[in-house]
C-alpha cells in the first residue's frame, strides 16, 4: 500500500508564500486522483484542493481560488500545493490524501482513502 508522508509546513507571515509537498513510497500513486485537504482548530475537516488521476482536471475551493496551484509529478512519485497570499484564515494542518480506486476524476475524502499525517501551516498577521 502507499504511504504519504507531507512536508513544507510551518510559520509565515500574512501575504506570504508557501509550497507544501507529499511525498509517496511503496506503490506508485499513478492512475489514482489525489488531493489536499486542510482542518482548522475547532472546524470540521475541508476540501482544499484536487486533481484528477490523469492530471488533466484540477479543482479549488472557493478560498483558495487564484492563490493556489495543485501539481503532481508521477516520475518523482510526489504531489505539491504552492499557496500563496496567505491569510490567518488559512492557518490549519493540511493532509494530502489518494483516492482509494484508480482512475477516478476526484478523492471521495472518506477513511477509505489513503492519508499521511499532515503537515501544520500557521499564518501570523
Amino acid at each position: 500500500q502507499v504511504r504519504l508522508v507531507e512536508s513544507g509546513g510551518g510559520l509565515v507571515q500574512a501575504g506570504a508564500s508557501l509550497r507544501l509537498s507529499c511525498a509517496g513510497s511503496g506503490r506508485t500513486f499513478t492512475n489514482y486522483a489525489l488531493a489536499w485537504f486542510r482542518q482548522a482548530p475547532g472546524k470540521e475537516r475541508e476540501s482544499v484542493a484536487s486533481i484528477s488521476w490523469s492530471g488533466e482536471a484540477t479543482y479549488y475551493a472557493k478560498p483558495m481560488k487564484g492563490r493556489a496551484t495543485i501539481s503532481r509529478d508521477n516520475a518523482k512519485n510526489m504531489l505539491y500545493l504552492e499557496m500563496s497570499s496567505l491569510k490567518s484564515e488559512d492557518t490549519a494542518v493540511y493532509f494530502c490524501a489518494a483516492a482509494a480506486r484508480p482512475f477516478t476524476l476526484v478523492v471521495r475524502g472518506d477513511l477509505d482513502d489513503v492519508w499521511g499525517q499532515g503537515t501544520q501551516v500557521t499564518v501570523s498577521s
